[in-house]
């Protein structure tokens, strides 16, 4: 993914940045603790297409 598009690209929930997960093809919102995929080169900014991320996942 295009790094000056990533910069564009905010969570659709709360506003907050993204980081993206070029292994899993997704892009992480640590905020709303999801993570929306990407295909084909094109990040799903859906809510209902996200999936959830686990505690360990964020680290916690």
């Amino acid at each position: 993914m295009d790094s000056k598009l990533l910069e564009l690209l905010v969570c659709p929930v709360t506003k907050g940045p993204l980081q993206c997960e070029r292994e899993r093809q997704e892009l992480v919102s640590r905020s709303a603790r999801l993570a929306y995929p990407v295909r084909d080169g094109i990040p799903i900014l859906l809510e209902n297409e996200a999936r959830t991320l686990s505690d360990e996942e964020l680290g916690l």
